[in-house]
């Protein structure tokens, strides 16, 4: 393998990618701030057709992964809302978001950056009407959730939005983002040329390889336009491309045990085969309109360019990618340091708990949100890297266990920190 074509092909993919990212995190983070999960929880709420559209629309442009997504959707059960809403949120949610709307824009072009969107609407929405139509109403029992967002000045929020933007979201999907552009540029030096031609006669066959591969693993929405668009140059058809991107980041294997707990038997398999069966749809869908030309969905001649060519980007691209490159290395860092931070001992009331299937900020605020209400709780605070939860205060665990297993995860008792 050609080094030299490697880290070229590396760096043009990030400069391509960096600027929509960077834009993409920002408007992420505005909404994380300015906008409270209560108004979610408000229009889903309504048993009824337009709470699954809303749940559709108001998921789109969040950038939730699939093991993010899994709390704030058992947060809504919580708050009453349907179950089809419920399953239109968990489908629509975790294929796009306006970062991956974005980068998908950068690399992929114009059609794909409306089409993904498109398809998680559509398929989140027959999702929801589905499990409305299939799945009984149960009564649900509500968690009491009284905290509200402090009133907090502008300067405090613009901080959470940067923060959130460029070192929550960058700690979470960092690595994995990281490792789709890795994988990106590899697939480009190594793989041969039109490699997947020889699957030419059988589109469907290439989605089905796409699916056995994307469904049981985590595929970050972000991070699997890369290698989309370099397997796309390899010969990979524009619609098992698309299948990559919305199965992908929808689905896996840890998120389908969760939702399974959490929501029952036939709620995941319609949850499972609505995402499974929509994604080859509109893949055979994409593939017929590019064969009659009605659409060109081919990736843009720049940007199939920028990841091989010899020349460099442009400085703004350049600038943009290593801002990027150093917000995931320090968020990564971080992270990384976390783990291995000395250990100070523990005060008398302070108790630490193992809690498992933490992946995110979003899973760390889940976990946060569900104890700090309960009686004996002082403060709260969860860590996913390290898999715990520490608690001040004389709560007792049965309660801990009750809040924490309601909102998916799972409890495991008392760390060893606690010896």
């Amino acid at each position: 393998m050609d080094m030299q074509s490697f880290f070229t092909s590396l760096l043009n993919v990030v400069c391509e990618m960096a600027p929509y990212l960077l834009l993409g995190f920002l408007i992420a983070g505005v909404l994380h701030v300015f906008v409270p999960q209560k108004f979610y929880a408000y229009y889903l709420s309504r048993k009824n057709r337009l709470s699954v559209l809303w749940a559709a629309l108001l998921g789109v442009p969040l950038p939730l992964c699939s093991c993010g997504v899994i709390p704030t959707a058992i947060g809504l059960r919580n708050e009453k809302a349907s179950k089809g809403a419920i399953a239109s949120f968990l489908i629509a949610t975790p294929q796009t978001g306006i970062d991956s709307i974005l980068a998908t824009f950068s690399l992929m072009g114009l059609g794909f950056a409306i089409i993904r969107p498109v398809a998680a609407l559509i398929t989140g929405v027959c999702g929801g009407l589905l499990v409305n139509r299939l799945v009984r109403e149960d009564d649900y029992c509500s968690v009491d959730d009284n905290s509200q967002l402090s009133t907090v000045n502008s300067q405090l929020k613009i901080w959470r939005v940067v923060k959130y933007a460029y070192y929550d979201m960058i700690r979470d999907i960092g690595l994995r983002l990281l490792i789709g552009l890795v994988v990106a540029a590899l697939i480009q030096v190594a793989v041969p040329d039109e490699f997947f031609l020889s699957f030419g006669s059988q589109p469907l066959l290439q989605m089905l390889v796409i699916l056995a591969i994307a469904v049981p693993m985590y595929i970050c929405s972000t991070g699997s336009i890369p290698v989309a668009a370099a397997l796309m140059m390899k010969g990979l058809s524009p619609g098992a491309a698309l299948v990559m991107l919305m199965a992908g980041p929808a689905v896996n294997l840890a998120s389908i045990l969760v939702v399974h707990k959490a929501m029952g038997r036939r709620f995941t398999w319609i949850y499972l085969m609505t995402i499974v069966g929509f994604a080859v749809l509109f893949g055979l869908l994409l593939n017929a309109t590019e064969q009659l030309s009605i659409v060109n969905y081919q990736l843009p001649i720049s940007n199939a360019c920028c990841m091989s060519a010899s020349a460099l980007p442009s400085p703004f691209k350049l600038v943009c990618a290593t801002v990027l490159t150093l917000l995931i290395v320090f968020a990564l860092m971080m992270k990384l340091f976390s783990k291995f931070t000395t250990k100070k001992p523990l005060d008398p009331d302070v108790t630490v708990y193992r809690v498992e299937d933490m992946h995110c900020s979003h899973c760390e605020a889940a976990v946060v949100r569900a104890v700090e209400d309960l009686p004996g709780v002082e403060k709260a605070k969860a860590s996913a890297s390290a898999n715990t939860l520490t608690i001040k205060g004389p709560a007792t665990e049965e309660s801990i266990r009750k809040a924490v297993e309601g909102v998916g995860y799972t409890f495991k008792g008392r760390s060893s920190e606690n010896r």
